[in-house]
């Protein structure tokens, strides 16, 4: 059961308003996705949020597709239904294949098994990797 109610965008008004219409025109949607519903309660945290996300997940080094699948990874391994979900619509959208996703499921799974058995092992980093 969340803690605070969603503020719907007939609620939002001045900054909210503002990063509400900022997100549909920057992400090409009709409506303000939940997570920022419900970061809109902060006006703080709402604008300081998606000014950081829009500085990292733009074009660089890494093209977005990349950045977007990179964020799915890092939402699988934190168990983030909701991230999960909403960043691999965000790859496919960008032009992710259902194949790209499934062979990062693949890259997730053997990562994480390995971390763990590094952990586990208690493995010396080798001299040449440091």
């Amino acid at each position: 059961m969340p803690m605070f109610k969603p503020i719907s965008e007939s609620e939002a008004t001045g900054k909210v308003k503002e990063v509400f219409d900022e997100i549909k025109n920057a992400r090409k949607i009709t409506n303000v996705p939940n997570f920022w519903k419900y970061l809109a309660n902060s006006p703080e945290t709402l604008e300081r949020t998606w000014n950081s996300l829009k500085q990292v997940m733009k074009e660089g080094a890494l093209d977005s597709v990349t950045k977007e699948l990179i964020y799915v990874a890092v939402s699988i391994t934190n168990s983030c239904e909701y991230c999960t979900r909403s960043h691999t619509a965000a790859a496919k959208k960008k032009g992710a294949t259902d194949e790209m996703v499934k062979e990062m499921i693949e890259v997730v799974g053997i990562a994480n098994q390995n971390n763990k058995l590094v952990e586990a092992y208690q493995v010396e980093v080798d001299d040449i990797y440091k």
